[in-house]
Formats: structure tokens, sequence, C-alpha cells
């Protein structure tokens, strides 16, 4: 009987890692077509830069987070911007198919925003960066002020700290990097443990029992589309170890707007604080709540929020920002 048991036992473990192996193949296959031909690769001093565009309006160039590349770009775009936009979503250096190089920076980043303007033949953008895209996004306004209409950081990395908490948001960062460089790995933590993938990535568990089914399938498309994250390791791993600008960004000219919530805890609030207190012309719009996932649990109010900044409306509705939570430097 314990031999039968034994067997059984080890048909069914077979039958399961069939069976995981058969949703994993699937999963990858749909996750690499999905990142395949609907990209446009152009070569520059930098590298190859892979970019998507769409919508029409004026231009908006979408800096994507960590873990990203043109297609969270797609998504920020559908989340933040609609369809009164003409918006360019580039990969950023090692995402997907931008090439990385040794020695990058972020100056060379924003560098590069500027060849893959002058080949879009566009003048000036609106730029809205969001998360780790905050660092280029940043020096993109300090080295071409003249190519930026107004800068939108939503919940970005600006500067480095020494505080406690900056240390356990560091520790994700690099649980999110190692994570991020074995597509198997990560298929599975997104497949089995969710939930505690999504605290990694700054959302608590008040944030994530608040989440509304729409917010929740955004939230899980930012997820899905990080498959395949091989493909995203490099960018990831200079993501996570790269000089943040800090001081430099005393520089910036453009109109810009910080959207950030207190309780992130990936991206900490002192960040929105300190770009609040050092950009000369700047807004900061405070959330109480809606961690790193700003753009889902607040979707309405980034949404209209920043369309009023990239317009260049004066003022907004008490209706959608309260006093109490807007500050201004």
């Amino acid at each position: 009987m314990p031999k039968r048991l034994l067997q059984c036992a080890a048909s069914g473990l077979v039958i399961a890692l069939i069976a995981i192996s058969a949703l994993y193949v699937r999963d990858m296959n749909r996750a690499y077509e999905r990142v395949q031909d609907k990209s446009t690769v152009i070569a520059s001093p930098y590298g190859d830069i892979e970019y998507v565009e769409g919508g029409s309006g004026p231009a908006v160039l979408l800096v994507h987070g960590s873990g990203g590349g043109f297609d969270q770009g797609e998504l920020i775009a559908r989340a933040v911007l609609g369809d009164e936009f003409r918006w360019i979503a580039p990969s950023r250096f090692g995402y997907l198919r931008s090439s990385f190089q040794e020695g990058a920076t972020w100056d060379a980043q924003a560098d590069a925003y500027a060849f893959l303007l002058d080949h879009l033949n566009i003048e000036n953008v609106a730029v809205v960066a969001m998360s780790q895209g905050g660092p280029s996004a940043l020096l993109f306004a300090v080295l071409h002020p003249e190519r930026v209409s107004s800068l939108t950081l939503i919940s970005c990395g600006v500067v480095a700290s020494s505080a406690g908490l900056q240390a356990q948001a560091n520790e994700k960062g690099e649980m999110l990097t190692t994570i991020f460089r074995y597509d198997p790995l990560y298929w599975l933590i997104s497949r089995s443990f969710r939930k505690q993938l999504m605290i990694l990535m700054g959302a608590d568990d008040a944030v994530i029992a608040g989440l509304t089914s729409d917010q929740r399938i955004l939230f899980d498309e930012f997820i899905d589309y990080m498959n395949p994250v091989s493909l995203r390791s490099s960018g990831a791993e200079f993501d996570n170890k790269a000089l943040l600008p800090g001081k430099r960004i005393a520089a910036i000219m453009a109109p810009t707007l910080i959207l950030h919530a207190a309780d992130d805890t990936l991206q900490l609030f002192h960040n929105a604080e300190f770009a609040a207190a050092t950009i000369p012309d700047s807004t900061l719009v405070r959330f109480a709540k809606g961690g790193h996932f700003l753009i889902g649990t607040e979707e309405t109010t980034v949404r209209n929020s920043v369309r009023d900044h990239i317009h260049g409306r004066s003022g907004r509705s008490p209706s959608r920002i309260p006093d109490d939570e807007e500050a201004r430097p």
C-alpha cells in the first residue's frame, strides 16, 4: 500500500508539473508576442531606441518606471491621458529592444529623448514620468529646457535619503531587481504570490484591500505587462543602482506638477517634498493614501490634474483636489 501511495503521489506531482509548465509556456508565448512587432526601433549614438506612439493633439513624452518598457507607457497613456494627446512612449535603456550600453547614465538617457524627438520632428513636449522614470525625465528638463513645455512626476524617485524607511524601500528595490532577472521566477511569484508582489511594488494591505474591480484590473495589467522580465532586467538593474539627480533639479524651469501618496513604500514621499522645495515653478499634490499605484487608486484625480497641467490651465477645482491635499513650496 505505501508503495502504491508513493506511485500515486509521484504521478500526481508529474501531472502538476506538466500542467504548470504548460501554463508557463502559454503565458510566456503570449508575453513575447505582445511586445513583438508593435514598436519602432531607431539607431542613435546612444544605441537602439524603441518607441511607440498614439493619439493626436499636443505631444506628450511618457517615461515608464522600473520593470516597464513601451508597453507600460501605453498603460500610462490609457490611464492618464486618454485620446486628446499625441503620446510617445519609449523603452528606456535596457528595456525590451532599447540598448543598454556600458557606462549608461541618466544624462545619456535624457539626450536620447532629445534624439528621438528630433527623429519625430517634434520641437517640444509635455513630459509625464512615473516612478523610476523620474530621474531621466527630470534631467531631460535640466539638459534640454527648450524641449519641455511642462513636467509631471507621478510617484517618482528624485533624491537619495539615509532615513530608516529608505533602507526598507531599497531592500524592496533590490528584491524586485533580483526577481526581474528570471522569467520563470517572476512568472511564478506573480501567479502564486501576487499580493506579496503588490506589497513589494509599494502598495500596503490597506491599499490592496481598497482597490475597486477596475483598479485591480489595471494593477494586474501593470504586473502582467512586466512579462517577459528577462528583456527588462538590465534596465531594472541600472534603475536600482544609478545615482538620483538630487539638487541638479533646481535648474528646471518648466512648470512641474508632483503627484505623490504619503503612504508610498517604494518611492517614499520625501522624494515629492524635495522636488517641490527644489524646483522653482512646482506644485505638489499630496494624497494621504494610494501607495505607489497612484494612477490606479486616484485615477480620475490624477488624469484631470495631468490634463489641466499640460494644457496650462491655472487653478484646480476643489472638487478634484481638496485644499488639505495640495501644498505649494
